[in-house]
């Protein structure tokens, strides 16, 4: 115990951003407990409400509580984000993976997949899939996953390729190691914290993803309440009730910013030579401006 609040103490900033992504990860967990309404409950009677002491974020145009809503759209936003980030950690690690130990065609074959993938953009491919397939929250999902695997598949093979060249790979192959030995023992358990860390990273923007398709009709959909439909939702009354936009997109940016910042602050303490990257790049800049 000692050691972990020391740790926290000389890493004040990943220590701030553990806490409001905390916070952030309990809201969802006791959404019931939190939200003063039901999030599907309409009574049009009370619809457009202004932000009042009843309900803090006002009404939408069926009368539901927009509180209640944006309280219950943390728990959609960040299960379907650690649910996608996760997949396309485990699909795009165990293929990466496969890449780089095997070789050869393997090698080839999942590497120009990764090509024709990455030759398209992440959103608009993501966007023409879920087309396809139809808007529902499980062809989302299957949308981002197609298109996000490739950057782990990546990752796993040039760690995988960089770890088949070391000694102690030659010496267990030399003693009679099985390849599935030398794959759980020893390059799994290497190429895992790379991949973390890069999960970790990618759960902001893995969020506004699925904020996006939702918001253009291909995601979650209602009376469901997440974000990006909200806000999709709120678009038409924007002049007349700007608090439909408001609120959903204050949650996205704290939300989304929460988690990039602690990304960052892991892949800090991980990999200090970032960090001091990152300041003599800020030191040169302000020494030009300054000039």
């Amino acid at each position: 115990m000692k050691k972990t609040f020391a740790f926290l103490k000389s890493h004040k900033a990943f220590t701030v951003y553990l806490i409001l992504v905390l916070l952030i990860v309990l809201i969802s967990i006791f959404a019931k407990q939190i939200a003063p309404f039901d999030p599907t409950a309409s009574k049009l009677r009370d619809a457009f409400q202004a932000p009042s002491a009843e309900h803090r974020f006002g009404t939408d145009f069926l009368g539901r509580d927009l509180y209640s809503r944006v309280i219950y759209g943390t728990r959609v936003s960040i299960s379907s984000a650690l649910i996608l980030v996760a997949a396309a950690m485990l699909l795009g690690g165990l293929m990466g993976i496969i890449a780089g130990f095997a070789g050869g065609g393997v090698d080839s074959f999942i590497m120009r997949l990764c090509d024709t993938m990455l030759a398209f953009p992440d959103l608009i491919l993501a966007i023409a899939i879920a087309g396809i397939l139809g808007p529902s929250f499980g062809n989302a999902i299957i949308a981002i996953l197609a298109v996000s695997w490739t950057k782990y598949a990546r990752l796993a093979r040039s760690t995988v390729l960089k770890i088949k060249q070391r000694d102690y790979i030659a010496a267990a192959r030399t003693t009679g190691s099985k390849d599935s030995h030398i794959l759980t023992a020893y390059l799994i358990p290497n190429a895992l914290p790379t991949l973390l860390t890069t999960a970790m990273l990618d759960i902001g923007t893995t969020m506004l993803s699925v904020s996006s398709l939702s918001f253009l009709g291909f995601g979650i959909q209602p009376p469901t309440p997440e974000w990006g439909y909200m806000l999709s939702e709120g678009r038409a009354y924007i002049q007349t009730a700007p608090w439909l936009m408001t609120y959903p997109g204050l949650a996205i940016l704290i939300t989304v910013v929460a988690f990039n910042l602690l990304g960052d602050s892991i892949r800090d303490i991980l990999d200090p030579g970032t960090r001091r990257s990152h300041k003599k790049k800020e030191k040169v800049r302000k020494q030009s401006v300054s000039a």
